[in-house]
């Protein structure tokens, strides 16, 4: 038996949930300036005049600016010397005022005028010449209007020191991530104590948004609560479900503190596991071991990749994608952003260095039956992967309850 039959109320369980983040601060201005100290270095190394950073987490990492990216030209641009200057429309100067952390010189452009002319006559009166980098996650529209306003330019991926920067977690980062961790934690708990027969998914996913608001979290950043065949489908099914006795259950949902994310999944039985998910969820449990045993210091992100579908390839599934199988990446780095660079995967040479973040989810999928998902987070510590969370013991005690 797994989890057990006639669970708590959600209201029991709710209560049971306290605050978890009132003790923990954001980001500082210090690190911020020192990110973008960090990015001139980058920039110096490789030639490359300045960097456009556009409204969204790129924009928010490296200035503390926190604005969503739309169809109007919102960002900053940083110079290789240390110079940053915002753009945006006029009529939004006192928002971003508001928002604004690290102070600059504003730049604004009226609806009728043209942003990537602005942009053009800034890199003239800073003296920009040659390179210039472009946000990555820049839509295409933003970029083209760059490239045609200023045929004098060469623009390049930013990547280069976006992720160079990002990558590499400070130990506050660590700090916020691991309590963002700790709390989605608590709420998978609690989750599997409301469950019981008749349940819907759409129920359960209220709850965990509510249990996320009751941990400090504003609710749920994503949540996909899947009963048995549609837990074969990695991120979901459009119908929700109903739980039945002996039902197989798979939850994956994280939260944000101060921007850093959570990413929690744990798959287990309602009642009594079949020999086929027992089998299942064993050869998961190893591949995600095998992946955190092979993740060390200077081994390459696809190495880590590699050791879990060898795991799973010994125990009968794949082989490489093939279903049964694990039919996606192992895990993504994560940190701003719900999946960042860099990636556990076959394609991904990047080597793991201290302060890198990363889930760890080689996904079991059998088709026309279930899937098991157990993800947790680690990062690289100086000698070596450290855990976020710890691992789900066993298919009996997914929660550790018995052991606790």
């Amino acid at each position: 038996m797994t989890i057990g039959v006639g669970g708590s109320s959600a209201s029991e369980q709710l209560a049971a949930l306290s605050n978890m983040c009132s003790d923990i601060s954001g980001i500082s201005k210090a690190e911020y300036q020192q990110r973008q100290q960090r990015a001139c270095e980058l920039m110096q190394q490789q030639g490359i005049s300045a960097i456009y950073l556009n409204a969204g987490t790129n924009l928010y990492y490296f200035t503390g600016l926190k604005w969503s990216a739309s169809e109007r030209m919102v960002g900053a641009l940083l110079s290789a010397d240390g110079q940053l200057h915002y753009i945006a429309p006029y009529f939004e100067q006192d928002s971003l005022n508001d928002f604004m952390l690290v102070d600059a010189p504003f730049h604004g452009w009226h609806e009728h005028q043209s942003p990537y002319q602005l942009f053009s006559t800034l890199c003239s009166d800073l003296k920009l010449k040659g390179t210039i980098a472009v946000d990555p996650s820049a839509a295409f529209f933003l970029v083209d209007g760059l490239i045609k306003a200023n045929p004098e330019l060469n623009f390049v991926n930013g990547d280069v020191v976006t992720q160079a920067c990002r990558a590499i977690k400070s130990a506050a980062e660590i700090a916020l991530l691991q309590r963002a961790k700790d709390m989605t934690l608590a709420v998978q708990k609690a989750a599997a104590k409301i469950l019981r027969p008749g349940i819907s998914t759409s129920e359960v996913t209220e709850f965990i948004h509510q249990a996320h608001q009751k941990v400090g979290a504003s609710g749920s950043s994503f949540c996909i609560v899947l009963f048995g065949l549609a837990s074969s489908f990695p991120h979901g099914v459009k119908e929700p479900q109903i739980l039945q006795e002996n039902d197989w259950v798979l939850i994956d949902t994280g939260c944000l503190l101060h921007g850093y994310n959570s990413d929690i999944t744990r798959s287990y039985a309602y009642g009594e596991a079949t020999e086929q998910q027992r089998k299942a969820w064993q050869s998961e449990h190893k591949a995600q071991q095998a992946a955190f045993n092979a993740a060390q210091l200077g081994a390459s992100c696809a190495s880590v990749d590699a050791a879990a579908r060898q795991s799973l390839e010994a125990d009968g599934y794949g082989p490489e994608y093939a279903l049964p199988g694990l039919p996606h990446r192992t895990g993504h780095g994560c940190g701003l952003d719900i999946h960042e660079g860099p990636y556990l995967v076959a394609s991904d040479e990047t080597l793991l260095a201290p302060g890198m973040v990363f889930s760890n989810e080689p996904m079991l999928v059998i088709p026309e039956h279930f899937g098991v998902r157990l993800e947790d987070h680690f990062y690289i510590g100086e000698s070596g992967p450290v855990w976020f969370t710890q691992p789900s013991p066993s298919i009996d005690d997914p929660f550790g309850y018995q052991t606790a």
